[in-house]
């Protein structure tokens, strides 16, 4: 079986204080890789930066000043445009979420993976750093037409930075 991982689509990063028109843009192509997924039968799993109102005296907080993902906002919440309900959703505190990975491993027959979302050179490539290191000996891959980055350079380098760690990068 395949996962899909589509990481931290959130209002806060769509349409929110930290977000771009590049993230907005990659909202249907987004939704359709989600539905190609699961009319394969395949797995979908989404990741949801989830922050608490001390977010700002957090060391996160403290390099990124910006509370967002506030737990129980708008801004912490799926963009409905790419939510199904009955998926996964793994809450993660940081970056990148070693409880998605526990949860991918936990799971028989995987077969490949693929990571979507934003931003690509935060929590992208963290999610897919960790995966790659729990699950070795799985294919994983980034579609760069269903990611969108924290500016277009941020976005370049953490592709680049995946592809030499083994991670295929497709799309865009």
């Amino acid at each position: 079986m395949r996962i899909l991982v589509v990481v931290d689509m959130q209002e806060d990063f769509i349409r929110g204080i930290l977000g771009t028109q590049d993230a907005q843009n990659i909202l249907a192509d987004v939704r359709a890789k989600i539905d190609g997924y699961l009319a394969a039968g395949d797995v979908v799993i989404y990741t949801q930066d989830t922050h608490t109102s001390d977010y700002l005296q957090t060391q996160e907080g403290r390099k990124l000043p910006v509370a967002h993902c506030i737990k129980g906002t708008h801004g912490w919440e799926i963009v409905p445009e790419v939510l199904v309900q009955g998926c996964a959703v793994i809450e993660k505190p940081s970056f990148g979420s070693l409880a998605l990975a526990d949860h991918v491993q936990e799971l028989s027959g995987v077969t490949a993976i693929e990571v979507i979302g934003v931003c690509t050179d935060i929590c992208v490539i963290s999610n897919a750093m960790i995966l790659r290191a729990a699950l070795p000996e799985v294919p994983i891959q980034v579609d760069a037409s269903c990611c969108a980055g924290s500016s277009p350079v941020g976005h370049s380098n953490a592709l680049q930075a995946m592809q030499a760690c083994q991670i295929e990068v497709v799309g865009g």
